[in-house]
């Protein structure tokens, strides 16, 4: 098994060539959850996209999976993204597919089986997520937390090794914002998977998330890197400790 799932040597990201985030460097094991934090606007969204090859970073170098995305070719990262899973915000369903149909998708244009192979394929990653009852159901008629767990059973679809989560709480109330935390865990336990996240949410990060990626906005550099928990109580780090003091309430 290789030794690291993500790894980051001084990585800029940004838009246009200009980068609005810098020295970004940190190793992420096979099997961890790691949570990308900061402020709005820091580049949360922005990083996510440039550890998955979706986007080039300004600088730096990235390597996902032992792929460098920053010299590999579009046949190379595809090949990586082969390998990925995404949970988009605000679900990404087609809203004309009922929910089995949208996990068929990806299974059907990437692995083509027999129909009735695909049918228990993706009735088989619905009831992953508790969907087992709401597989003919279109995204309209179901809520915004059975929308995320759709969402994120089409994520599953193709058995990512890797798996990027966008907000994954964001609108939820605080109940289901939890049980989407234990679904979390639930993948990365049965699946070895690993995850990254995008999340404000503190509550959410402390319950699932192994280490923490916080992008400081005053200094437009990565300002800490390591395990949640430490940023609760003054550290180094002052601006993370704030951060997750004054959003976490016990």
């Amino acid at each position: 098994m290789a030794t690291e799932a993500i790894a980051c040597d001084d990585l800029a990201i940004g838009h246009d060539g200009r980068a609005i985030m810098s020295g970004i460097t940190f190793t992420l094991e096979p099997g961890r959850i790691l949570a990308v934090v900061g402020p709005s606007g820091c580049g949360k969204s922005t990083l996510m996209r440039a550890l998955s090859g979706l986007d080039d970073p300004v600088s730096g170098s990235s390597r996902l999976l032992g792929q460098d995305l920053t010299v590999a070719s579009a046949v190379e990262r595809e090949s990586a993204l082969r390998r990925l899973g995404f949970l988009f915000q605000g679900s990404a369903l087609f809203s004309s597919l009922t929910l089995r149909e949208n996990v068929e998708l990806p299974i059907r244009e990437f692995l083509a089986p027999p129909r009735r192979e695909l049918r228990q394929l993706a009735e088989y990653k619905l009831s992953l997520v508790g969907l087992a009852d709401a597989m003919d159901k279109l995204p309209s008629e179901i809520s915004g937390g059975m929308a995320k767990r759709a969402a994120l059973a089409r994520a599953l679809a193709l058995d990512p090794e890797v798996l990027f989560l966008d907000e994954p709480g964001a609108g939820l109330d605080p109940v289901t914002a939890a049980r989407m935390d234990e679904l979390i865990l639930k993948v990365r336990e049965a699946f070895g998977t690993t995850i990254v996240m995008v999340s404000h949410e503190v509550p959410s990060i402390l319950r699932t998330a192994d280490f923490c990626v916080y992008l400081d906005t005053d200094t437009g550099r990565m300002g800490a890197y390591g395990p949640p928990k430490d940023f609760l109580a003054p550290s180094s780090h002052p601006r993370a400790h704030a951060f997750f003091t004054l959003t976490h309430r016990t």
